[in-house]
């Protein structure tokens, strides 16, 4: 979408001095910026490739390769390993957030913003809220998926749409993380680059597909502090037990910790070149 055809969907109210907007014409420049989003994805749906493909891949691929070796069957292993995998799937979509920001700013699509009477905020808030989108749908598919390979949570119907909801703030707040990435660094390959860097230990590192006491010493130590594997055991809670457990409460409080900490950085780097 133009600078010109924002500017004709943007509110034309907008104090013309970008540093003097109020809080409701933020939020509302925000929700442009986010629609924004969504357009892009309608016009060019192969975006939607990570979130659509790899929850069903993983999925299917890693029930079928570990389920018989480590629970002796899928459907055994299916309760096990799905929040794993549910997880995965989710917080890897978040790094393009990163991706596609640093794509834009290359661009020049951000210095077109400038030139509008908008909340500078507005373009990085938008972006974030409108990959919120992307995290539902990777949700979705992997509940789908794992319901059609025989898995069927013994905590109803409520605690997996709550689980939904954990995973999707939880990723929401991950992605901070990338936008600080995609901000400071100098390519969209670099912020993939970084990203999975990071996330691939974290990831698999964690007590999503085997159990950890199972693992050496130092990795099992390792697997029982790492952030994600709260939020692993709390999904499991939720859908195989339907009980919100205490770790349900820490993934919520890392999720707060990682926005505190990452979001005033973010929005720091991205205000002094926006």
């Amino acid at each position: 979408m133009s600078a010109t055809t924002l500017s004709g969907v943007l509110d034309p109210g907008t104090a013309s001095l970008k540093n003097h907007v109020s809080i409701g014409q933020t939020v509302r420049n925000s929700l442009t910026m986010a629609w924004r989003g969504l357009l892009k994805i309608k016009r060019t749906p192969e975006q939607l490739i990570d979130v659509t493909v790899q929850p069903i891949l993983f999925t299917v691929m890693f029930t079928a390769i570990f389920g018989g070796a480590i629970a002796g069957s899928i459907e055994q292993y299916l309760p096990y390993m799905l929040p794993g995998i549910l997880v995965q799937s989710v917080i890897t979509t978040s790094v393009v957030t990163g991706v596609q920001l640093r794509e834009d700013m290359d661009k020049g699509v951000f210095d077109r913003f400038k030139s509008l009477p908008i909340a500078r905020i507005a373009p990085l808030a938008g972006a974030l809220l409108a990959d919120t989108l992307r995290y539902g749908i990777a949700t979705t598919l992997t509940f789908l998926t794992g319901w059609i390979m025989g898995y069927h949570a013994a905590g109803g119907i409520g605690n997996v749409l709550l689980a939904a909801l954990l995973v999707i703030i939880c990723s929401w707040a991950v992605s901070w993380i990338f936008a600080f990435f995609g901000v400071i660094a100098r390519s969209a390959a670099s912020v993939q680059g970084i990203s999975f860097l990071v996330l691939f230990p974290l990831t698999f590192l964690s007590n999503g597909y085997v159990k950890p006491e199972t693992m050496p010493d130092f990795l099992e130590a390792f697997v029982n502090v790492n952030p994600l594997s709260f939020l692993i055991s709390a999904i499991r809670d939720l859908c195989n037990d339907g009980a919100f457990t205490s770790n349900a409460l820490w993934a919520l409080v890392g999720a707060a910790v990682i926005v505190v900490v990452f979001a005033p950085l973010t929005v720091r780097a991205y205000m002094r070149k926006a």
